[in-house]
C-alpha cells in the first residue's frame, strides 16, 4: 500500500470514534473518569455559565464499570480452562501460568476495547511465545467484510528515546504484513521509513508467516466496548454522588442568609466577616431595625439514595452483570434462583466463548506451523458460578447409581481435578482390600 494512503488511514483512525471508545474503556476501567474534570459554575451578570473556584467541588468516583468488567472476566476466565491436545508442547504452552495470565488480560481488553490482539513470535532462543498488543494501538486492515483475514495491521505507539542527551517521546509505526514488519517514525503526520524485519530469523536464514501474525480475540461480533453501554449511567452515578457531597459540605447550598439594614460595604465583606469571626454586626439604618435571619433548605438524603440505587441497578442490567447482593441469595438459595441471577452474565459469556474458540483455532494455525504438527485444540471454559454446595452434593449422591463415577466427580463442588481424585479413590480401595486380606491371614484358627 502506498505511503500516502497509509498516512491518511492512520490520521483518520487516530481521531475516530472506534479508537475513542477504546480509549474511554481503558481509562474508565483505570478510574480516570470524566467526573475528575468537574467544575462548579454560576450564572454571571450576562447570563452565562462561569466556572468558580470558591465553591466546594467534590469529585466522587464510584467505579461500578470496573466492577462489571472484572465480574464478567472472572466469570469466564478466573478458573483455569481445560486444554485438550495430544502434543505435550501445545499443552505446555497453553497451561503455563504466563499464558493463563495473558488470557485473563485478553478478556479485560476485549471488554474494555471490544477486541484484543495476540502476536505469536519466536524469542532469542527460538522458542515460540505469544504476547498481547494494546488494543488502542492496532489499526487492522481486513481483506473481507466478515473480518476473518487480515491484509495488514498497523501498530501506532509511543516510545521513549534519547535525543541530544534528553529523553523524549517518539511516535512509532509498525506495519505487519505477510512480508514481515516495516518500521516507521511518525513526524508531523508523515511516515519516515526506519527499517524492515522478517518475523523469523535463525542465523542467516530468515522466514515469514504466510498470514499476518495477529489474532483478534473479541468479546462480541460487533467489537463494541462495554463502556458504550454504561458510560452515561456511570457518569450520572458519579455526578449525583458528587453533588450530594457538595450540598453536605457547603453551607451556602443549604442555607440562604437574609440580611436587613447591614452597615457594611458589600456582601463579600459580609461573607468574609462571617467566615472569619463567625459573627456579623447589624445596626439601625434610617430608622429601620437591623437583623439577620436564615432560610434553610433541607437536603433529602432519601432522594439521593433512591437515585443512586436505581443507577447502580441500571448499570448492572445494561452491562449484563449480576448483583452479588441480590435478594435471591438470602437464606439458602436453590439452584434455580442462582441460575436466574446469572442469566444476564451468561449472555455475554456465551458470545465471548464462541469468539474465543474461533480465535484459538486461528492461533493453532501458527502453532502447528511452528511445531510442524497438525494438532487440533479443544478449549473448555470452566465458568466461576456460585453454587449451593449442599444441594449439589445431594444431587451427585442420588445420581451415583445412574452415572459413572468420573461424571459424578466432575460435578462435585469439592473436586478440582477429576483424574487425581479417581487415583486417590483407587488407591484408597486398594489399601482397604489389602488391609482386609492381611486381617484374614492373621486371624487365629478356631481349631488351634
Amino acid at each position: 500500500m502506498e505511503i500516502r494512503k497509509l498516512e491518511y488511514l492512520i490520521s483518520a483512525w487516530l481521531t475516530s470514534k472506534v479508537r475513542l471508545d477504546q480509549l474511554n474503556g481503558q481509562r474508565y476501567y483505570e478510574g480516570n473518569q470524566d467526573i475528575l474534570k468537574k467544575q462548579r459554575t454560576i450564572i454571571d451578570s450576562d447570563g452565562r455559565l462561569t466556572p468558580v473556584d470558591n465553591l466546594v467541588n467534590s469529585k466522587i468516583l464510584d467505579n461500578q464499570y470496573a466492577k462489571m468488567v472484572d465480574q464478567k472476566v472472572n466469570y469466564l476466565l478466573a478458573k483455569k480452562p481445560t486444554f485438550n491436545a495430544e502434543s505435550n508442547d501445545v499443552k505446555e504452552l497453553f497451561e503455563s501460568a504466563k499464558f493463563l495470565k495473558l488470557l485473563r488480560n485478553l478478556g479485560e481488553d476485549s471488554f474494555n476495547c471490544g477486541i484484543a490482539w495476540v502476536y505469536p513470535y519466536f524469542d532469542k532462543t527460538g522458542k515460540l511465545q505469544v504476547r498481547k498488543f494494546n488494543s488502542s494501538e492496532i489499526l487492522p486492515i481486513w481483506r473481507d467484510n466478515n473480518k476473518e483475514e487480515l491484509e495488514m495491521a498497523i501498530r501506532f505507539y509511543s516510545a521513549m528515546e534519547f535525543e541530544r542527551d534528553q529523553l523524549k517521546t517518539k511516535k512509532k509505526v509498525e506495519i505487519y504484513s505477510s512480508n514481515g514488519v516495516d518500521f516507521f517514525n511518525w513526524e508531523n503526520g508523515r511516515l519516515k521509513e526506519n527499517g524492515h524485519q522478517d518475523y523469523v530469523s535463525f542465523g542467516e536464514n530468515k522466514y515469514n508467516w504466510e498470514k499476518v501474525p495477529l489474532i483478534a480475540f473479541r468479546s462480541n461480533n460487533l467489537e463494541q466496548p462495554l463502556i458504550c453501554r454504561v458510560k452515561c449511567l456511570q457518569d450520572a452515578l458519579n455526578e449525583i454522588l458528587s453533588k450530594f457531597q457538595d450540598n453536605m459540605m457547603e453551607d451556602a447550598g443549604t442555607t440562604i442568609l437574609i440580611l436587613t439594614n447591614y452597615d457594611g460595604e458589600n456582601l463579600g465583606e459580609f461573607r468574609r466577616n462571617l467566615a472569619t469571626y463567625r459573627a456579623v454586626k447589624v445596626s439601625n439604618m434610617d430608622g429601620g431595625k437591623g437583623g439577620l435571619d436564615k432560610l434553610t433548605i433541607e437536603v433529602n438524603a432519601e432522594n439521593y439514595e433512591l437515585i443512586i440505587r436505581l443507577l447502580k441497578k441500571a448499570i448492572i442490567e445494561n452491562a449484563r452483570g449480576f448483583d452479588s447482593k441480590d435478594d435471591r441469595l438470602g437464606g439458602n438459595p436453590n439452584e434455580m434462583n442462582i441460575q436466574s441471577m446469572y442469566s444476564d452474565v451468561d449472555l455475554d459469556a456465551n458470545q465471548m466463548e464462541v469468539e474465543f474458540q474461533a480465535s484459538f483455532e486461528e492461533l493453532m494455525w501458527f502453532i502447528n506451523v511452528a511445531f510442524r504438527t497438525n494438532e487440533k485444540l479443544e478449549v473448555v471454559f470452566n465458568r466461576d458460578v456460585l453454587v449451593n454446595e449442599a444441594e449439589t452434593i445431594v444431587n451427585c449422591n442420588q445420581s451415583s447409581t445412574l452415572l459413572s463415577l468420573e461424571t459424578v466427580l466432575s460435578q462435585h463442588p469439592w473436586v478440582s481435578n477429576v483424574d487425581e481424585e479417581l487415583k486417590k479413590i483407587k488407591k484408597q480401595k486398594q489399601e482397604s482390600i489389602e488391609g482386609e486380606y492381611v486381617g484374614v491371614i492373621n486371624t487365629p484358627d478356631d481349631n488351634e
